[in-house]
């Protein structure tokens, strides 16, 4: 590829606004590429992996620079020579691929694995250091683009065939009935079969969830923490559109989005209330067969995906949470009726936000039952890093 110098100005333009303001890196690109409609597909290509990659090794890629005795000033520099790729025609930077591990090599841990000191140190205490640093260089990876055909509409064997007819290399998602990859990265929503509402874009351990409460057609099923509603409206499809699913979120945009999407997808049996008081939950008691909670958490477990978060918490953030996902579950595992079930679940690979949120629960709960648990593992997988448990009202 021709390197453009603009593209190089744009690039550090943008990472300067996701570290000094601390903004979202996918809404910055999105705006970035809004400005720049004449870039081109690879142009835009480039400039999301390079900004990605940065976000992804930002301590790894500064701390290089710091030791290199002056042989390199330019983070974009290091990310082409951790790739194997030509430097530009004006880079300053003399160093050689080689000499960017043998720095590494001598830096500390959390600095290898691209993590905030204390957030390394955190996953190791309560994971151990093998789990940990398996999980790590698979969250160190970046994401793959993975759809859930909507069966309300299409079948998966024709949704690949139609994705392919559009020029979208995709192949079926392994140990997955609805599941389906892209092999190479492409502008999925610009197709038909999107506008047409024949799937999402969802992670394979996300469609794990779903599957794990086990909605059927007739049910009345809570959605406690619907967000845009990725969950909801797969359960909407395991459940053939028949029954009922209400949808509460705090924030009413999120809700918005939710309904946008249902219609798309020809999902009518969501009902979407914006969670503005407690009086919302209450009047929902015992009135649902099965509750998913899928709480606000770090979000370790998708940073591959989301790799601006792991520098955006802080141990007050992750205390702050844990004392959130408590109280949730105790106070939305009341809409639940008697022999209902629970599904709590988050994106994240802490046990801290996991088995022991569920555990103390169950201390103080007799009235209820773990049926099962356990955590989608990165490195096992391939996919996000999730936590998934089962409960049971008595």
């Amino acid at each position: 590829m021709k390197y453009h110098r603009h593209l190089f100005d744009k690039i550090n333009e943008t990472l300067l606004r996701i570290f000094s303001e601390s903004l979202s890196a996918d809404k910055v690109l999105e705006k970035l590429f809004k400005d720049n409609k004449k870039w081109g597909k690879r142009d835009r290509q480039f400039v999301a992996e390079v900004i990605y990659e940065i976000v992804r090794w930002r301590s790894a890629y500064e701390y290089v620079c710091e030791q290199s005795g002056g042989k390199a000033r330019s983070l974009i520099d290091i990310c082409l020579l951790s790739q194997g790729k030509p430097l530009p025609a004006w880079s300053t930077t003399s160093l050689q691929e080689s000499d960017l591990s043998e720095i590494l090599k001598k830096a500390p841990s959390y600095i290898q694995y691209a993590l905030p000191e204390w957030l390394y140190q955190k996953g190791k205490e309560e994971l151990g250091e093998k789990l940990w640093h398996e999980s790590l260089k698979a969250l160190n990876q970046p994401a793959s683009v993975i759809l859930r055909t909507n069966t309300l509409k299409t079948s998966r064997e024709n949704l690949l065939k139609q994705l392919t007819n559009e020029g979208i290399s995709v192949e079926p998602l392994v140990n997955s009935e609805e599941g389906i990859v892209l092999k190479q990265r492409a502008n999925v929503f610009r197709t038909q079969c999107f506008q047409q509402g024949f799937f999402e874009v969802q992670d394979g351990a996300s469609q794990q969830v779903g599957l794990a409460v086990a909605p059927m057609s007739g049910e009345r099923i809570i959605d406690g923490c619907a967000g845009a509603g990725g969950k909801t409206l797969h359960m909407a499809a395991l459940m053939h559109n028949k029954g009922k699913i209400i949808s509460l979120d705090i924030y009413d945009k999120k809700l918005d989005e939710l309904r946008r999407r249902a219609r798309r997808d020809g999902v009518d049996i969501v009902e979407t209330r914006w969670i503005a008081s407690r009086k919302i939950i209450k009047r929902l008691n015992e009135s649902a067969d099965a509750v998913l909670l899928d709480v606000p958490c770090s979000g370790l477990g998708v940073v591959k995906r989301n790799p601006d978060t792991k520098w955006k918490l802080t141990p007050e953030k992750i205390a702050a949470l844990n004392h959130t996902q408590s109280e949730i579950l105790e106070s939305y595992s009341s809409m639940v009726k008697p022999g209902g079930r629970l599904v709590y679940s988050t994106c994240s690979i802490l046990p801290s936000e996991n088995q022991q949120i569920v555990d103390q629960f169950l201390q103080t709960h007799p009235k209820w039952e773990k049926i099962f648990e356990k955590t989608l593992w990165p490195h096992e997988t391939g996919l996000d890093g999730f936590y998934i448990c089962k409960l049971v009202r008595l």
